[in-house]
């Protein structure tokens, strides 16, 4: 096929550190590879792309791309939108009633003169991708999509390393360094810090690590009670793992007699099952997003294992804080640009080759950076607890390794 003569950027679904660096690598190396090569970016993601809202990019914006790697969040924004939802799609105006919304995007897409499509985007997106790369394969549209694994659950199969989730897990722990000192604000107090992560993890044990590694380059003064034990991080619960919440109180209460307060890092999918169980026997509902998944602010994780270990570890005072915004909307660190401008110049490799796939390390093929099958990509890749890091990390704070999540009482 033909180099292409245009191509289009678009981000989706929720922040990560990751968003800006990667429009601005995806810009500045098509200005050294090719500067005839024509660029737009939609606006507010799938959004954009079905009202036919974009913009150029023009020669100041490509001299001037570098500045991007500098910030967080998406100058051009993001939007949840799921192409093959047509009712949500129809009912946020963003097509008519009896339209299909893959259509109405490749059509717009064909109107604009794209040959190539960059998303920017998790599992979502890419799944959204994929549904449109097979919707203009089996039209003949002629159009390569291309994506760039955003997530900072680092919870996308089979990629090994999610662009922002380094990024995330750096700023989460940073968020905490300063939230901790709220133990010196009340006797025998319990903090939860709530970690985003809704079936995976990954993100909340690599924030404690990093959290324990901050610790670590800290000096410590216990005769006037800057003892590292009471900072320390007492408790992680994630999704795979398993939680018997009686033997866990016990020894957290031991703890908070010892140092005068607990400090929990809790993944915001962890005991969800548990706690929408307890909803819906209460005859509440369950509110839902338009992928179908629960939305976790209104399930509120944090604030239920705070309610379940408060009175059973004798908290006088409890404090639930979350670092999720703090940290997804953070620019990408300097081992994040690194994979992102590693991703970004395969990703224009494979357009000037009009090579579609999601732009990653294959964990199937020995962890190789390559442009994976759209059709191998899904979420919901759990975090392996058997991970030696992590392992070590949860036996330097004392606690048990348990198997998949099951609340026990």
């Amino acid at each position: 096929m033909n180099r292409p003569k245009k191509v289009a950027i678009l981000t989706a679904g929720g922040l990560a550190p990751c968003l800006s660096s990667a429009i601005g690598s995806l810009i500045e190396r098509y200005a050294e590879i090719d500067p005839i090569i024509e660029i737009i970016c939609y606006r507010s993601g799938y959004k954009g792309l079905l009202l036919g809202d974009s913009f150029n990019v023009t020669p100041e914006i490509r001299r001037r791309a570098s500045v991007l790697l500098g910030f967080g969040g998406s100058p051009i924004g993001n939007s949840r939108v799921k192409l093959t939802n047509v009712q949500d799609c129809v009912k946020r105006g963003l097509i008519k009633e009896g339209q299909d919304p893959q259509k109405v995007a490749a059509d717009q897409l064909i109107k604009d003169g794209v040959d190539v499509l960059h998303t920017v985007g998790g599992d979502d997106t890419n799944t959204a991708a994929a549904d449109l790369a097979a919707f203009l394969a089996r039209n003949n549209y002629g159009l390569t999509v291309i994506g760039l694994p955003k997530t900072i659950d680092n919870d996308v199969y089979p990629i090994q390393q999610s662009l922002g989730a380094w990024t995330a897990a750096e700023q989460g722990a940073r968020y905490f360094a300063n939230v901790v000192a709220e133990d010196t604000a009340n006797p025998r107090m319990l903090i939860v810090h709530e970690v985003m992560g809704r079936n995976c993890g990954w993100l909340t044990a690599a924030t404690a690590r990093a959290y324990r590694k901050l610790l670590d380059s800290r000096q410590w003064l216990p005769g006037i009670g800057l003892d590292r034990h009471r900072f320390e991080v007492h408790g992680i619960f994630i999704p795979e793992m398993e939680i018997n919440l009686g033997a866990e109180a016990d020894r957290l209460r031991k703890v908070m007699d010892k140092v005068d307060s607990v400090n929990l890092f809790i993944s915001e999918g962890a005991g969800v099952e548990a706690i929408v169980a307890e909803m819906q026997s209460k005859g509440q509902d369950v509110p839902r997003d338009a992928f179908g998944h629960i939305k976790l602010d209104a399930v509120n994780p944090g604030k239920w294992f705070a309610e379940q270990f408060s009175k059973m570890i004798g908290a006088e005072k409890t404090l639930v804080q979350k670092s999720g915004y703090f940290a997804r909307s953070a620019p990408a660190n300097t081992e994040d640009i690194r994979l992102i401008k590693s991703c970004a110049d395969l990703a224009i490799e494979c357009a000037l080759r009009r090579e579609a796939g999601v732009i990653g390390h294959d964990e199937d093929k020995g962890g190789v950076l390559r442009a994976i099958e759209f059709s191998r990509i899904k979420g919901g890749k759990p975090f392996n607890i058997d991970t030696p890091w992590f392992a070590e990390l949860l036996g330097q704070i004392g606690q048990a390794k348990g198997a998949r999540l099951q609340v026990k009482d």
